[in-house]
Parts: C-alpha cells; sequence; structure tokens
C-alpha cells in the first residue's frame, strides 16, 4: 500500500528524530523552518492548556520558594563560614533566589505533568507539533522553499537502499577525516625535518626558519591540521615541498595509472580464480583440486618484486616479447605489472572460493534443495554460488585496497610514475603535502570501493534486505 506524501514524511521524521544523529541532521537540514516553526510553538504553548496550568502551579507554589529561598540562604551561609569566604548577604540572597527559582520551575514542572495526566491531556512536545503541521496541505506548499532540504533528505531516508547508501557515505567521509588526522599527525611527530633535508646541512637557520614559514611549518600543530583538511575537502592541496610541484595536479596525472593496473589485475583475478574455486570446490581431494591449491600456495609465497624481476629477466631480456618498462599508452607494456600484482590476489580469490564453496555445499538449506530433486548443476548456481561469493567479495575489497598502497613495489621494478611510487618517494622528506595528498585520495578510492561492497552484498545477501527495511 503506498503511502501519501503527508503520510510518508511523518514516518519518516518519527523514524529519524528517535536517533540522534537523524535528529541533529534533522534539525539541521531544515533549520530555516524549524526557526519559523518554533516561532509559532511558543506562542501557541504560551496560550495553551499547559501553560495555564503551570502558570496556576506555579501560583500555588509562591509559598514555596519562601521556603526554598530560606533553606538556600542557609546553606550558602555554611558553606561560606567552612570556607572561610567572605560574601555580602546580597550576593548570597541573589544566589539564594536564582536556585530557589529553578527548584520552584523544575517542581512547578512536575506536578503540572501529573495533573495533565491525571486529566488526560498530553503535554504537546515540538516534534508533535511539527507532526501535527505535516497533515495540513497549505503548510506542506508553504514550508517548500525553507525546508526543501530537510524534506529532500527525508524522502532519501524513507527509502532504504538510498538510506543503506547515505549510510555508508556518510561513514567513508568520517573514515577519510580520520585518515587524514592519523596521517598529519604522524607526520607532525617524525622525527625527519623537511627543510633540512630539502635544503641541505650546509643550510643557515636563517634559512630554514624562512622555508618554515613560507610552507607553515611554524604554525602549532591544530593550525596546521585545519589547513591540511581544508585543502583534502576543497581538492587544494597546495604545492609540494620538494620542486614546488601542485599536489593535486601530480596526484591526477599519477593515481590513474595505479587505479588503472589494479583493476585490470583484479578482473584478472576474478576471471580465472572464481572458476578455478568453483572446480575445485565441486572435485574436493582430486588430482585437480590438489593441482590448483598447489599453484595458488606458490602464488601466495612468491614476492612480488622477484616475481617482478623474473618477468622481466625471462619475458623482456631473454625472450624479447614484452617492454621491461611500462610506457603509458602502450598495452604490451602493462602485462607483466597487471600479472605480477594479480599473482597473489588470484591465489587468495581460489582459495577463500573453494573454502567457502565447500562450506555453503555442506548446509542443511543445501541437502534440503538435493533432496527436493534440484540437479547438482542448478544446486550449484541457484543456492551455492551466490551464498558463497559473500566472504569473496570480502577478500576482493580488501585486497583491492591494499594494491593500490602496496603497488609501490611493483611500481619501482617496472618503472611506473604511479601514486605508489610517489608516496613513497615523497615519505622521506616528509613532504607532508603530497603524502597527505597520496594517501587521504587512497582512502577515498578504497571507501569507495567499500561502499560498492556493501550494495553488492544487499544484493546477494537477502539478510541484509531484510535488515535494510526494517532498520
Amino acid at each position: 500500500m503506498k503511502l501519501g506524501v503527508s503520510a510518508l514524511l511523518k514516518r519518516t521524521f518519527l523514524e529519524t528524530h528517535g536517533r540522534p544523529m537523524y535528529r541533529f541532521l534533522l534539525y539541521l537540514t531544515g533549520l530555516p523552518l524549524h526557526l519559523l516553526v518554533t516561532l509559532f510553538y511558543l506562542l501557541k504553548r504560551k496560550n495553551s492548556t499547559y501553560a495555564a496550568t503551570m502558570a496556576g502551579v506555579e501560583w500555588e507554589l509562591a509559598d514555596e520558594k519562601r521556603n526554598y529561598l530560606v533553606a538556600y540562604e542557609g546553606q550558602l551561609l555554611r558553606k561560606a563560614e567552612f570556607f572561610g569566604e567572605k560574601r555580602s548577604h546580597e550576593e548570597i540572597h541573589r544566589e539564594a533566589e536564582k536556585l530557589a527559582d529553578a527548584r520552584l520551575k523544575e517542581e512547578a514542572a512536575r506536578r503540572a505533568d501529573e495533573r495533565l495526566t491525571q486529566n488526560g491531556v498530553r503535554k504537546e512536545t515540538y516534534a508533535a507539533y511539527f507532526l501535527s503541521l505535516l497533515d495540513r496541505p497549505l503548510f506542506l506548499i508553504a514550508s517548500i522553499l525553507p525546508g526543501i532540504v530537510m524534506y529532500c533528505w527525508l524522502f532519501l531516508m524513507s527509502n532504504p537502499f538510498l538510506k543503506y547508501i547515505m549510510e555508508r557515505l556518510v561513514q567513508s567521509v568520517f573514515v577519510i577525516i580520520g585518515v587524514g588526522i592519523l596521517v598529519f599527525s604522524i607526520l607532525y611527530i617524525s622525527p625527519f625535518d623537511p627543510a633540512s633535508n630539502i635544503l641541505g646541512e650546509s643550510a643557515t637557520k636563517e634559512q630554514i626558519a624562512a622555508f618554515n614559514r613560507i610552507h607553515g611549518l611554524d604554525l602549532p600543530y591544530l593550525h596546521q591540521l585545519w589547513n591540511a583538511l581544508k585543502g583534502i575537502a576543497t581538492f587544494d592541496l597546495g604545492s609540494s615541498f620538494a620542486g614546488s610541484e601542485d599536489v593535486a595536479s601530480s596526484i591526477k596525472n599519477k593515481f590513474p595509472v595505479t587505479f588503472t593496473i589494479a583493476m585490470f589485475s583484479v578482473v584478472m583475478a576474478i576471471v580465472i580464480a572464481i572458476p578455478v574455486g568453483i572446480l575445485s570446490a565441486t572435485r574436493p581431494n582430486s588430482f585437480l583440486d590438489t593441482t590448483f591449491m598447489f599453484i595458488a600456495l606458490i602464488g601466495l609465497s612468491i614476492p612480488n618484486f622477484w616475481q617482478g624481476l623474473i618477468f622481466i629477466l625471462n619475458f623482456s631480456i631473454k625472450l624479447n616479447w614484452l617492454p621491461a618498462t611500462y610506457s603509458p599508452g602502450n598495452v604490451w607494456s602493462m602485462i607483466m605489472p597487471v600479472v605480477v600484482l594479480g599473482t597473489g590476489l588470484t591465489a587468495s580469490i581460489a582459495r577463500m572460493m573453494r573454502s567457502s564453496l565447500l562450506e555453503i555445499i555442506h548446509e542443511d538449506y543445501i541437502i534440503t534443495a538435493r533432496a527436493k530433486g534440484l540437479t547438482k548443476s542448478q544446486m550449484l548456481w541457484k543456492h551455492a554460488v551466490g551464498n558463497a561469493m559473500i566472504p569473496v567479495i570480502t577478500v576482493i575489497g580488501l585486497m583491492f585496497g591494499g594494491m593500490l598502497g602496496g603497488a609501490a613495489v611493483t611500481e619501482k621494478v617496472f618503472n611506473i610514475k604511479g601514486i605508489g611510487s610517489y608516496i613513497v618517494d615523497k615519505q622521506f622528506i616528509p613532504d607532508i603535502p603530497a603524502i597527505m595528498g597520496g594517501v587521504v585520495y587512497i582512502a577515498i578510492t578504497i571507501s569507495l570501493v567499500n561502499l560498492l561492497i556493501d550494495i553488492l552484498y544487499a544484493f546477494l545477501d537477502p539478510r541484509i534486505r531484510s535488515k535494510m527495511k526494517q532498520s
């Protein structure tokens, strides 16, 4: 059954209002509208039954205020005598009067709530008042302009799938900020001195001080951290310490190289490893299974730099089949780096696919499916492979992130000017803007890849879809 616009907004408002973080976003996105509604709410509340009851209770408690005042004055006098403080009677009286007024309002609110509850009258909150306004078409029309951002956000939150994606995006933002703070803090406390490393040992104190002043290294920690995070958020990373090159342009030129090689490595690994893992799982302990897993173990054991050097020695120097170094635009020069980087990933995915599928095959629901008459092929492709892919996708996502950051060794072997080798070259200075830019943009890519993996989870695992609808 489809809900109307008003009912949809009310339901989503109630769901989001119950969670502190969502409540904050709810009022932040609709701040202009909520300021206007709050004004009318306060005026209405002033003339409401609750306000009248509150005023009556406060009048009844007028005599109690005198008792509160006397009690607080006595407490404050004893406190002053105990600590040897010299306080005038007027100061003590003013402070006691404030405490008595606060106590009176607290007691009046409690008694007013009790009296209204006994009479069957509920205290109206701002949230309840705002929800009542959402039932009025004229209010919705009049509030579109000041509340457009909040209404768009509520419509997004009303869709479980979009809400799931939004939550992951918000988490990614906090992860990126955390990575930026952590990386900058490590570089800040690093014993390396950028000025001394760049200017050399012969640099004078005046030259070092001028270098630090130009690059803002003489500023306090929090000031430098704020500048770094602001630069990341605005894509203005400044200039590197060494060479004064624009960091954003350098990353823009170098990052796609590493990303392309990593993507081709992942595709190669998926195309090879998934069928190998399925074949091994469907024929456990056979000659084929033993051979595949033995090769996979070798692939996991081979260091990238050694494999790269062996490839260059054989395929470039001896056989002269492939270029020894990477050249932009030369497809053949990408083959060896892709294979070297994808070997470990292929082996890991194949072993994970085999173990996951073997575990799924022996589950009760698979045995039940076989008992109902499904063929082995139907059982495998309809029920087993999809569920077995869930941990495999996790491995792919985690290792893809490692490939982006850990491709520096492969890039050095094949002379690839990628983001990995760029960060390695800059870290011994340390060139803070360049390292911050490289690491944070790798973190952004990994966060986006993890978001894609979470979305794939929702498609593959019905349990996650069920939780999405319930949350």
